[in-house]
Order: structure tokens, then sequence, then C-alpha cells
């Protein structure tokens, strides 16, 4: 079965992007020129990403596609438009559906991105590591990185690494994450 894991940044106040998705506050080239914060290495370690359908049509704004030739499924009720790379197909059902496609296709390690995709499978018990970054910076308000969830979700901590901006990042295996049969 997959393992999910997140490499996302936050706010301080635990927000991943500005109500109307705005990135505009991440810092670009805060600590030297090429500085990915290991993010780079993380997606190079991927069999697959997966994302939610507003963090594919954000990524889409970008001036290059991001991922190379790196399978990207985007997880998404409504078609994809027209231009989509070759490498992002568009996947539907609940997590454990999406996940057990996934697996049937070989894909052991996946990205999980975007808000509430992470919220979806983290509820789901299909998230099996965290890599946070926190930001120093409060937004007061935006779409938060974490919504309700059913029962605490106990976190090993890894490893913490600070940069001179600012950044603090943490990572985090779940050690007690959602049953994926509860969570169904």
């Amino acid at each position: 079965m997959p393992e999910g894991s997140v490499f996302i940044a936050a706010s301080l106040d635990g927000f991943i992007a500005r109500p109307d998705g705005g990135l505009d506050w991440l810092p670009h080239g805060a600590d030297g020129p090429g500085e990915d914060y290991g993010y780079g290495a993380f997606v190079d370690g991927m069999d697959a990403l997966l994302m939610g359908r507003a963090t594919y049509d954000k990524v889409r704004t970008f001036e290059e596609w991001p991922y190379g030739t790196k399978p990207v499924f985007v997880w998404s009720r409504s078609e994809l438009n027209a231009g989509a790379p070759a490498t992002v197909e568009r996947v539907t059902g609940d997590p454990a559906a999406v996940f057990d496609a996934l697996d049937t296709r070989g894909f052991r390690r996946v990205y999980v991105d975007g808000g509430k995709t992470i919220q979806a499978f983290l509820r789901a018990g299909r998230i099996g590591r965290l890599i946070l970054t926190r930001i120093p910076v409060l937004l007061g308000t935006g779409i938060p990185l974490f919504g309700p969830l059913p029962q605490d979700v106990r976190l090993h901590h890894l490893a913490t690494r600070t940069y001179p901006s600012g950044l603090v990042q943490s990572e985090y295996t779940v050690v007690n994450g959602l049953d994926p049969e509860e969570a169904a």
C-alpha cells in the first residue's frame, strides 16, 4: 500500500495560502540562490504526486511545469482542462480507493499536496510522513493546513532544521494515524 508524504509550508498561524489561494507571502531566495529547503530531493524520492484540483490549477499558472516527467494525479470530480501535461491524470474516489488504484500501478511513495487533499488523506489514515516548514509570518486568515480530525493524530519527531531567514522545518512520522478501515 502506498504511503502518503506531505511537504508543505505554513504561516506561523497555520495557513498554507491566502483566502484567494495566493502564495505571495512565501519567501523566494531568502536563504540564498538555489536553496529549496530539501524540496527537490523530497520530490525526487517520490514515485508520484497526488494533488487536489485547486493546487493543480495554481501550479498550472507557474511559468514552468515543476514536476518534469514525474506522474501527477489530480484528485478531482471534474475533468481536467485541455493542455494538461502528458504525465497528469485525473483520479476520483475516496482516499482508500485512490491509494488502492495507485498501489495496483506500483506507486509506493506518494507526495500528497493541497490543503483539502492533505486533510482528507490524513483523516483517512493515508499519511505516514509530514515535513512542515513554518514561515515567520502571520496571515491572520487564509486556507488552513489542518482541518477537523475525529481524534488526535500523534506524531514522532524525526528532525528540525532552521534557516537564517527564520524558516523552521520539522519532519515527523505519524505514530497513531487514523485507522484506514475506520476512517473510510
